[in-house]
């Protein structure tokens, strides 16, 4: 028997530490699990004290040491019937189940782990039916696809191939490492243009309040017929008779209705059928376009390394790599890539024909082929790329809030001059007389 000094989180995430006796370190992890507590560090006692060591996962007396809490996509999903599952739950599940596996647990020793540590009731009924599905004889793959409005096709992919490649501990630590850049994209967005978000709704209803009942009263009051006055102001009534008539006629609000349905209409649309055409609109929009078009590629790249490294084909790799992007437009480009390499070219001259990805992503495949080292420079690129991504993202988040106050301003200064034209030309009138 070894003796082993541990570092440990109990059911409710304490921290919890000691030492255990056992046969090997995968038994100790084992009888640490049955005991409700998740193991974060581990060494042999007399080798390395937990925290001092070097990180990693080994067999034998080597500090077995991750994190257990990630940082948190992702956007927010639809649940079970006992409330939502966040992009923050899958995310925080995926990096626990990586450092469970790693720590060399099997399967369902880590489901159940996992599904003892929730404690929302969504995520808990989440992990509850997994577990009952993967002990019935379904694959991790199969039992999450039931669940496809919580886990994305992108997180289905990478789990089966995972499964197929005996490299499930690889892919879940690729899959934490993108949804939780995903999360920190989404998040510094959020952050930034909250506050212009707001002040732009506060703006337009009180613009919505001035231009229906306070402007027409001011108008009003002054002895000029409505077809005289300047072309703004008359704009700017006729926008308030409009919107005051949606609010009072009853037909008013079967324009509403009709409105509220054409968005619904085209938000379904985007989403289905002109994807496609909306990914590409987005990719030509200045700024925005570069900050995608940046972190598509470090996900291509971080992907494809991570693959690639596993043993997993080429094209097999690029069949998942292309639900990574996040950008329907480009994923085509991926399946036009894949066509060519299957019919005998290599990854370069595809990539670099299709026009849509840069020369240093280019050079780096065509090098990595040369060599037989695509992956290990593929993941050195990948962080380059991270770094131009997050580059790009601070900029547009510079510009983003600026242009939101900017449109704001335009639209109140628009106001201003509606409203003193009218009043100017009258003065202006009787001065000539």
């Amino acid at each position: 028997m070894t003796e082993f000094a541990y570092k440990a989180m109990d059911r409710h995430g304490a921290g919890v530490s000691g030492t255990i006796e056992a046969v090997d370190r995968k038994s100790a992890v084992a009888v640490l699990a049955e005991k409700g507590r998740f193991v974060t560090e581990m060494a042999q006692k007399g080798l390395h004290a937990p925290g001092s060591g070097p990180v990693g996962v080994e067999s034998k007396g080597r500090l077995a040491r991750a994190s257990v809490v990630g940082p948190i996509k992702a956007p927010t999903f639809m649940g079970l019937r006992s409330g939502r599952v966040t992009g923050k739950d899958v995310v925080a599940m995926t990096t626990q189940l990586s450092t469970a596996l790693r720590a060399g647990l099997p399967m369902m020793a880590c489901l159940q782990l996992l599904r003892d540590q929730r404690k929302k009731p969504a995520t808990r009924a989440l992990m509850d039916d997994l577990v009952k599905s993967v002990s019935s004889g379904m694959s991790l793959s199969e039992a999450m696809a039931r669940h496809d409005r919580i886990f994305s096709p992108l997180y289905l992919s990478m789990i089966r191939v995972g499964e197929t490649g005996g490299m499930l501990e690889q892919t879940s630590t690729q899959l934490s490492q993108i949804l939780s850049r995903d999360e920190k994209v989404k998040t510094s967005i959020k952050n930034a243009s909250a506050y212009p978000i707001l002040v732009l709704c506060l703006g337009l209803v009180s613009v919505t309040v001035i231009v229906t009942w306070i402007l027409p009263t001011v108008m009003s009051t002054m002895d000029v017929d409505r077809a005289a006055m300047p072309l703004p102001t008359r704009i700017l009534l006729g926008a308030g008779d409009f919107v005051k008539g949606m609010i009072t006629q009853p037909q008013g609000w079967i324009v509403v209705a009709a409105i509220v349905a054409a968005i619904v209409y085209g938000i379904r649309w985007l989403h289905t059928e002109g994807r496609v055409h909306w990914d590409a609109f987005k990719l030509r929009i200045p700024i925005l376009g570069s900050v995608l078009r940046t972190i598509a590629v470090g996900r291509f790249s971080r992907t494809l390394g991570a693959l690639t490294k596993g043993g997993v084909t080429i094209l097999e790799a690029l069949a998942v790599v292309r639900d990574t992007l996040g950008n329907e437009f480009l994923a085509l480009q991926i399946d036009e890539v894949a066509e060519q390499v299957k019919r005998g070219a290599s990854l370069a001259k595809p990539l670099e024909k299709s026009g849509y990805f840069p020369p240093l992503l280019v050079q780096i495949v065509a090098v990595g082929e040369q060599t037989g080292k695509l992956d290990e420079l593929l993941l050195h690129a990948a962080e380059t790329f991270d770094t131009e991504s997050d580059a790009a993202i601070t900029r547009f988040m510079s510009v983003f809030p600026a242009i939101l106050i900017l449109l704001l301003a335009v639209v109140i200064g628009f106001i201003i001059v509606a409203t003193l034209l009218p009043m100017v030309v009258t003065q202006l009138g009787a001065v000539g007389r």
